[in-house]
Order: C-alpha cells, then sequence, then structure tokens
C-alpha cells in the first residue's frame, strides 16, 4: 500500500514539473531514496501503457517527463503545440537536419550542402535556441560551429541526439560535404 502512495506522489512531482526531471530530482523533491523513485516510475510505465491512457513516460534530455501518447499528440498538437515555436518551414527543417547529423558544422559546410546561403535559417534556429555556436573550427579563419541544443531534443521529443533515426544511404549521400 506505501508503495501506491509513493507512485502516487511520483506522478504528481512529473505532473507539476515543467521541465523533465531526473531520478535524483524527483527523489529530492518528493523526500524518496532514488531506488523507490526508479520502482515508482516502472510502476507508472505500465500504468501508462494500457490503452484507457492518454499520456505516457518517456525520457526527454536525461530526465522523465509525462507526454500525451504519440497518436494522440496528432490530434491534439495544433492547439496545444508550443505556439512560440511556430511550425518550421522546409528550409529551416533541412538546416536543422544538416546540423543534426553532421555537428560541429560551419555555415560554409551547410552551404555547401544545401546548394544556398544558410544566414536565414542559421539566424531563425538560433533565435528559437534550436541551435548553439558550438566554438570554432580550427581552419584559416577559425569559421564558427554549430550544434544542437536541449531545446531541439525537448522539441522533437529525444533523450539524446543518439536517438535520430538512421540515415540510410541516400539520406547519407545528401548530407555529404561535396568536394
Amino acid at each position: 500500500m506505501e508503495l501506491e502512495k509513493e507512485t502516487a506522489l511520483v506522478e504528481a512531482v512529473l505532473f507539476l514539473e515543467s521541465e523533465p526531471a531526473t531520478e535524483k530530482l524527483i527523489s529530492n523533491v518528493a523526500e524518496l531514496s532514488e531506488e523507490v523513485v526508479k520502482i515508482c516510475i516502472e510502476n507508472l510505465k505500465e500504468k501508462y501503457e494500457k490503452e484507457d491512457s492518454g499520456v505516457e513516460l518517456e525520457m526527454i534530455t536525461g530526465g522523465w517527463a509525462l507526454v500525451p501518447k504519440k497518436d494522440i499528440w496528432n490530434v491534439l498538437r495544433e492547439r496545444y503545440g508550443e505556439k512560440n515555436k511556430a511550425r518550421l518551414s522546409k528550409s529551416a527543417l533541412e538546416t536543422l537536419s544538416i546540423i543534426a547529423y553532421k555537428q560541429p558544422i560551419t555555415r560554409g559546410e551547410i552551404e555547401q550542402i544545401r546548394g544556398v546561403s544558410a544566414d536565414n535559417m542559421i539566424r531563425l534556429l538560433v533565435e528559437r535556441s534550436l541551435i548553439t555556436e558550438a566554438g570554432h573550427k580550427d581552419v584559416p579563419g577559425r569559421p564558427i560551429q554549430f550544434k544542437t541544443t536541449k531545446e531541439f531534443l525537448k522539441y522533437f521529443h529525444l533523450n539524446s541526439i543518439a536517438d535520430l533515426p538512421q540515415l540510410d544511404e541516400d539520406e547519407e549521400q545528401r548530407f555529404t560535404l561535396a568536394r
């Protein structure tokens, strides 16, 4: 019976947190051991796997978050999606994809792959916090390199960049720098 109360407490913490919560954070907030939190998370995963649940527990950027199930989110996205993150244009998504798969990458390298200027798309993606500077490339002129951010992972509901879908040979060819 005690585990049911603890699981309910963990569920409430996850509901109230605005960002994905690590087991350590949940442990501190709920005043439970991390071992108990892990058990509670497993209980919640089982609970949300049932068809009568509209949410699921998902690991995003290293923390747990309550999110709508994917098929339900597709129905609700237009109304409840983040308004300040309006849909990205095809050009912005293409630029973001190149950065995600080839990071760190310079503006010139992006332009070489896309075949067009990337200035506006890079500016837009930086403004939306989906990409950030990742230092300078150690070549003459020391151009700025770009990489994806934690916001990128949250935007696409990924735990890490390793969760990106694998590219097939044709897609990989598209992302190759012309020599």
